[in-house]
């Protein structure tokens, strides 16, 4: 796969900007449900020139959501999606998600 299609956006959450700050060299990415590991390695590497030495995914399930409405609740899920911990080696970091 390409790396566009591989990774769809970065993660900027408050527990992921506090997780940067513990440690530096991870940042957070949304990836495609069909991406592996190594897939997700090589897109990080090719998009922002840097070597990632490591990369934990894990499947981030649905919330159940309801709304009410004028003919009555409606229920419902958010879609679930695919989540990439990477680290990078030594004092690289990605600038494009720094914002410096």
């Amino acid at each position: 796969m390409k790396a566009e299609i591989v990774i769809i956006e970065p993660v900027l959450t408050e527990k992921t900007n506090l997780m940067r700050d513990r440690d530096p060299k991870t940042y957070v990415f949304k990836v495609n449900k069909n991406a592996n590991k190594y897939e997700v390695m090589q897109a990080v590497k090719e998009m922002f020139s840097v070597h990632p030495t490591s990369c934990k995914i894990m499947n981030v399930i649905g919330k159940p959501r309801s709304s009410r409405t004028k003919s009555g609740f409606r229920s419902g899920s958010t879609r679930s999606w695919k989540k990439a911990l990477v680290t990078l080696s030594g004092g690289e970091h990605i600038e494009y998600i720094e914002g410096a």
